[in-house]
Order: C-alpha cells, then structure tokens, then sequence
C-alpha cells in the first residue's frame, strides 16, 4: 500500500530501488546480509530495516512493531510502501524516498505481490528473484522453527508465481555456498560488467534473455499468494 499522494505522485528518482524478492526460505535476507557487510563502506548504497509486525529473531533482521502502532505508523506517512503477506504487516520506512531522490541506490527485501506498483512508485527499480528447489525451501523454512510464519505446505503452495508475473531483471539460485549468491547479488547492486550465467551449482544469474518478453504492462499474479498492495483511496483499511 502507499499513501494516496505517493500513488499519484511522479515517480521518484533520480536514485535506483533494487528489489530482493523470492519464495519463503529461499534465502533473501542471507543474502543481504552478506551483502550489506561487503558493501558498508559504499555510502551511496542503503540497506534499510524493514518493519515487521512479528518479533525480530535471528532468520530476520528488522525493526519490530505491534499490529496498532504499525497502523499509527501508516496513517502518519511514516512508511514508503506497506503490504501484508502470510497474516502478518510489513514495510519500509519513509527514508527510503528520501534516499532515492538523494541519488542512491536502496536495497530491500519485499513481497512478489507489491513490485508491479513499485515499478510505477520509483523511476529506477531492478528485480533480484531468488529462488531454490521446494525441497530446499521446505528443509529451510522447518529449520526456522517460527510458529508465526504459518504452515509450511501453505508457505510453500504460494511460493512459485510465474516468471512473467515479476519480470526479474536477474534470477540467483541461491543453493550451495550463500556467498555466491551474494557475490552475484553484489555484482547487481553494484553494477558490475560481468554477472555468472551459471555456477557448479547450477545456478542462474544474470539479466532475463531478451528472447523472454514478459511485457511491459505485465501484472502480478492474482491467485492469493500474497495479499496485493494497494492505494488507500480503493477503499482499504491502512493494514
């Protein structure tokens, strides 16, 4: 969701929002994780904390907040973009705009079902898809061991929307060793000359073939895997 204004405004550059997005378990905060603590020195490259409504842990860094004071949060402007995914509330904080429009270059983790709205939101967004086989994600997500992320088989139903639904610039494989997908993740962030097409795990990195036509005005898929974002003035509550 976004504020009424944000939704109507301009989209916002001249900075660059590059997107971490995936099924649950397939790795996307470790990923970051490495990432961020290569690319600290960088002070043109952000990796803000998202806002949660579920208590922070050791899978997930992000700041914590209660179902009321996320709605507060909400309705004051505090967030960029907000959307609810697997009964639970989850944003990025109004700085992510200001960086932007500063120039630099935000990374985050977000749900597959916002990214078609971000793309009209920011004048610059790049799509980092990370993936891995379901026998992996649910080995992964068991290992976890949070009652608050739901069922597994469920997690895992929704966990596969079609490629032509999000148009990832890039696709990682994130299987094996996680600095190599981080490195390929990096290598994105950073924009590198060269990324793998493949590794010895097999996996994928790089820009879509340009034989792939998604379309320009694809949408996200609608078949209920992740509630989608919307704009408050379609008759929503904030959360």
């Amino acid at each position: 969701m976004m504020r009424v204004e944000a939704a109507m405004a301009p989209p916002i550059g001249p900075g660059e929002l590059v997107v971490v997005a995936g099924p649950s378990g397939a790795g996307k905060d470790t990923l970051l994780r490495f990432a961020r603590g290569l690319l600290k020195s960088d002070p043109n490259i952000v990796f803000p904390h998202r806002v949660v409504t579920r208590e922070a842990s050791a899978d997930e860094d992000h700041e914590a907040l209660s179902e009321a004071d996320f709605a507060a949060a909400a309705a004051a402007g505090g967030f960029a973009f907000w959307w609810g995914a697997h009964g639970l509330n989850y944003a990025l904080g109004a700085a992510v705009d200001d960086d932007i429009r500063a120039g630099k270059t935000v990374v985050c983790n977000v749900s597959r079902a916002v990214i078609s709205q971000l793309r009209c939101r920011y004048a610059n967004i790049r799509v980092v898809l990370v993936t891995a086989p379901v026998d992996v994600l649910a080995v992964r997500l068991a290992a976890r061991g949070r009652p608050t992320d739901g069922a597994i088989a469920t997690r895992l139903a929704r966990s596969a929307p079609a490629p032509w639904d999000l148009a990832p610039d890039v696709v990682i494989e994130n299987v094996g060793d996680p600095q190599d997908g981080a490195e390929k993740l990096i290598a994105v962030i950073a924009r590198r000359p060269s990324i793998a097409t493949s590794d010895r795990f097999g996996a994928v990195a790089g820009p879509v073939p340009a034989t792939t036509d998604f379309g320009a005005g694809s949408k996200n898929s609608r078949d209920g895997r992740d509630e989608p974002a919307t704009t408050r003035d379609e008759g929503r509550p904030p959360i």
